[in-house]
């Protein structure tokens, strides 16, 4: 204990433990609002459920904690080690029994199964999170990531704002919270962003009014006036970014993945582009992301298998050489999605252009990586259009192969009896699926609010089995169903996941037109195979698409119609259409041409980061201008503002001011410091003559001794109260209560 400590009065003591215990609250409650506010953007990607009110407690038990733990330690030394403690044991507790209780002793002490059980769980999460599309639905695995993950974001946040580091505390709740809207491609929330500029002010004044080192009074216009010139700048920069309708700002995450989940996408209000392609075929083509084939009862698995680099190809063709086909290239842009699957035409025999680290898997004739996004590529796909003539799709065989999914054993008996009755009057497989599609089209109605009850999104037995006596859904409830009826009469299917045709630009691109896909045309299709003649798609989706017919061999060309060819838009019309409409609207900041398809705007990103460097900037260059308006009167002999200038320099630096000290007093302290005497000597004098000498005149150049002292005090501290004079000046926020009328 020093001697100061020793002969510090009782009530002085007194005094000092109130305040530590005031201080212990308010670094709570600012631990809480941060928290909060880095939580709230992730309400936009994830599905309401009981992972926000995880995320709440697991905030408000640590924050409380380390209040608890600072207040009852206020006469202590190392009370934010004795709190750092607490939190880390009452973090691992709250987890347990708000996550795993079922696996702890008495639900909070961990054992081995609860350790057991993490590895799994993360593994999840990671994989929902990879492969998901927004909101993610509030599965364990999800909602451990998210407490684990913000236990430890409050637990920093606790003691950064403990240590007075208001800045880093902001940045990493900027960080943390702005994570969703820059994964999701989401839209801009203005109120989190004003939230966040009131939640810094906070952090910012809170830093600087429990530092010991301050002046003993707070400048409230200088706060308040930097508040404002924040929020202000918030609201500047967030406008020109594609904010949507919404003020609260939900977002749209534009994802692909290659679950049968899509119903949340084709329902969001606001679709965006997320596709450019140009091609020399007659209409713009499907494009695929993958192909489910297995299906365990309740969902359909994506295919798995081996892959191969892209310089050896697709392999070998699947269809027989006297079946025709029509080669055609597509040039492809993805402008807005992020995947890690390639969106290609099918069947798909040639790739150029994509980025190293992209795959083909032969067996469905899709690229993936476990590496890359398909955010931003620029690639060429070749692709054949497989024809056959009526006559040789009913002679094909559809026979089962040893590899090919069979009909779960508990398949409901509606589906497959119904699957019979429908086909009953087919003489051979292709007339069968025709029936089927044309049983679907004509029987059934497509909507997005469909009451198929206990999944709506589903594609298991009981979903198929309600929809079938709905008759009304979407894609993936016609492909589901018609997916499993052709599974009921032993039909080798499987499920494609991908996009319609998109909209036709009014831009070509040489002789080739664009078209422009939007990110409510994905879709789900069923695909058959016939031997020779390879993967045929079917459409049953009612007033979607062009349902699949071959013509007979007499007709020429023996052409065929469906997911391979021209087709919808998203939502039903009331007619099919042989081709994609030409959208008059699509001015040209929205088409490709002039021989380059669109581009992704960078704008928008670049915006931001400006924004958030503007404001995190905003306390330095104003005080830099400060500084330059001072030592302009400085170097006209100010001597009075030259002194305060020195003044603020110790404020900022961290340095202590005394307000009882004389300008010699504290000149004999600058120059123990460092700081050279000549310089110091000059400045005391010009202000003692100016204070106590009868109109004194004006001092000579001032700027010069001023800018010397002010280097040689930075020269002394530390790198951390460099940067903190730079970015977090305290000066700006300060002002004394020195009586003094001169150098004060």
């Amino acid at each position: 204990m020093s001697r100061t400590e020793a002969r510090r009065a009782p009530w002085a003591e007194a005094a000092v433990v109130a305040e530590r215990r005031e201080s212990a609250l308010a670094i709570a409650l600012l631990t809480a609002c941060a928290g909060f506010i880095a939580l709230w953007p992730y309400a936009s990607v994830i599905a309401p459920g009981v992972w926000s009110l995880t995320g709440i407690g697991v905030v408000v038990v640590i924050t409380t904690t380390g209040a608890a733990a600072r207040y009852l330690g206020a006469r202590r030394r190392g009370r934010d080690a004795w709190a750092l403690l607490a939190q880390g044991i009452v973090a691992v507790c709250a987890l347990i029994a708000l996550l795993l209780p079922q696996t702890a002793a008495l639900g909070i002490i961990p054992t081995g199964a609860t350790l057991r059980a993490l590895p799994p769980l993360t593994a999840q999460a990671f994989e929902q999170v990879q492969f998901g599309t927004a909101p993610l639905q509030d599965t364990l695995a999800l909602r451990t990531m998210i407490a684990i993950g913000f236990a430890v974001i409050t637990i920093i946040l606790d003691h950064l704002v403990a240590q007075r580091l208001a800045l880093f505390a902001a940045i990493l709740v900027a960080a943390v919270g702005a994570t969703p809207m820059i994964i999701s491609f989401g839209d801009a929330n203005i109120p989190w962003f004003v939230l966040l500029a009131i939640l810094t002010l906070f952090l910012l004044r809170h830093s600087t009014r429990h530092d010991h080192r301050r002046p003993r009074r707070a400048s409230s216009a200088v706060a308040f006036g930097v508040g404002a010139a924040a929020i202000v700048a918030a609201l500047v920069v967030t406008p020109a970014l594609p904010v949507s309708a919404s003020w609260i700002g939900t977002g749209t995450a534009v994802q692909l993945n290659p679950s049968l989940r899509l119903g949340d996408d084709l329902r969001r209000p606001v679709p965006s582009d997320v596709i450019t392609l140009a091609t020399t075929a007659a209409a713009a083509p499907y494009l695929r992301i993958a192909t489910l084939s297995g299906f365990n009862g309740r969902v359909w698995d994506s295919d798995e298998g081996d892959t191969q680099p892209l310089s050896e190809g697709f392999g070998g063709v699947e269809w027989a050489e006297d079946v025709a086909a029509e080669e055609s290239r597509t040039s492809i842009r993805v402008v807005g999605v992020s995947s890690s699957w390639l969106p290609v035409p099918y069947p798909a025999t040639k790739i150029a252009g994509a980025s190293s680290g992209w795959e083909i898997m032969p067996g469905n004739r899709t690229v993936v990586s476990e590496t890359r996004d398909a955010a931003g590529e620029d690639y060429t796909v070749t692709a054949a259009a497989v024809q056959p003539t009526l006559e040789q799709i009913r002679a094909s065989s559809t026979a089962l192969g040893p590899g090919d999914a069979r009909a779960p054993d508990d398949l409901p008996q509606v589906i497959a009896e119904t699957a019979r009755e429908v086909t009953a009057r087919a003489g051979n497989d292709y007339d069968r699926l025709i029936d089927l599609q044309a049983w679907f089209r004509s029987e059934f109605t497509y909507s997005l609010d469909a009451p198929v009850d206990g999944g709506f999104d589903g594609t298991g037995v009981d979903a198929v089995a309600e929809f079938l006596d709905v008759r009304s859904g979407y894609c993936i409830h016609f492909a589901g169903a018609f997916a499993l009826m052709a599974q009921s009469l032993d039909l080798p299917v499987r499920i494609v996941v991908g996009y319609l045709p998109g909209r036709l630009a009014d831009e070509k691109r040489g002789d080739e037109f664009v078209y422009v896909v939007s990110s409510d045309q994905l879709h789900a299709w069923p695909e058959v195979r016939f031997e020779g003649i390879g993967w045929v798609p079917f459409e049953p989706t009612a007033s979607l698409g062009v349902p699949t017919g071959f013509q007979p061999a007499s007709v020429e060309g023996g052409s065929t119609t469906g997911p391979a060819s021209p087709a919808p838009s998203a939502a039903p019309s009331t007619a099919p259409t042989n081709g994609p409409e030409r959208d008059d609207a699509l001015d040209d900041s929205s088409a490709a041409g002039g021989g380059a398809l669109q581009r992704l705007d960078p704008t928008p990103v670049l915006l931001v980061v400006a924004g958030v460097l503007f404001v995190l900037l905003l306390p330095a260059l104003i005080r830099l201008v400060v500084r330059m308006r001072r030592r302009s009167r400085a170097r006209a002999g100010d001597a009075v503002i030259a002194w305060r200038e020195l003044r603020a320099t110790l404020t900022d630096l961290g340095l202590p001011v005394s307000d009882a000290d004389s300008p010699r007093a504290r000149g004999a302290a600058l120059i123990e410091r460092g700081a050279d005497a000549d310089a110091v000597h000059t400045l005391v004098d010009a202000i003692e003559r100016a204070s106590y000498a009868q109109g004194a005149a004006q001092s000579g150049d001032l700027a010069g001794a001023l800018a010397l002292v002010s280097a040689d005090l930075h020269r002394v501290v530390d790198v951390r109260s460099r940067a903190a004079a730079l970015l977090l000046p305290r000066s700006l926020f300060l002002i004394d209560t020195s009586r003094e009328p001169a150098y004060s």
